[in-house]
């Protein structure tokens, strides 16, 4: 089904995203340490670029962490009930969560418009401050979707999800094919 070989699809775009900028960020910051100190020379723009690499790395890795079920959530109390009860309460923590996500989209949007309309330059790198804006939206969208691929995995096709901390990411398993 091509909704879900769409799926695998962002899986993967998630974690090269978070790999390239992740391997990135620590790349600049080593070339900056590195030239300042044997060189006495300061790359001005480092910080910067490093710093917008950073938060575009948080964010995407917060929406592949949605996808792996593995946002630290607390349980123990849904352990008094009978599993009906857990799943209903964390399904309906889900939907605020995709509630809160829904408004962050909204607001950052209106952000980015103000931004385009009235620009705030990054001091060193001179670029609009809207473009770097755009991973808020963008995250949250994205977080939307693994929240809700999760719960259809969970509830809907009845695949376990496995605790992230026994799983390497890569075993993850695809979603079934429907024939």
């Amino acid at each position: 089904m091509k909704a879900k070989r769409a799926l695998q699809y962002i899986d993967k775009f998630e974690s090269y995203v978070c790999q390239v900028l992740l391997g990135f960020f620590v790349v600049v910051l080593f070339m900056q340490i590195a030239l300042r100190i044997c060189f006495n020379y300061v790359i001005p723009w480092s910080e910067e670029i490093s710093r917008f690499s950073f938060v575009w790395f948080v964010f995407f890795g917060a929406a592949y962490a949605a996808r792996l079920a593995a946002h630290n959530r607390v349980t123990i109390q849904f352990k008094l009930f009978p599993p009906v009860v857990g799943n209903i309460c964390m399904f309906l923590s889900d939907i605020i969560w995709i509630g809160f996500n829904l408004l962050m989209i909204w607001k950052s949007l209106e952000v980015i418009t103000d931004l385009m309309e009235f620009p705030y330059i990054s001091p060193s790198l001179g670029w609009s401050m809207a473009y770097v804006y755009w991973i808020f939206p963008i995250s949250f969208s994205l977080m939307s979707v693994r929240i809700i691929q999760v719960n259809i995995m969970k509830y809907w096709l009845k695949i376990e999800i496995k605790d992230v901390d026994k799983i390497d990411p890569d075993d993850l398993e695809p979603l079934p094919e429907s024939h």
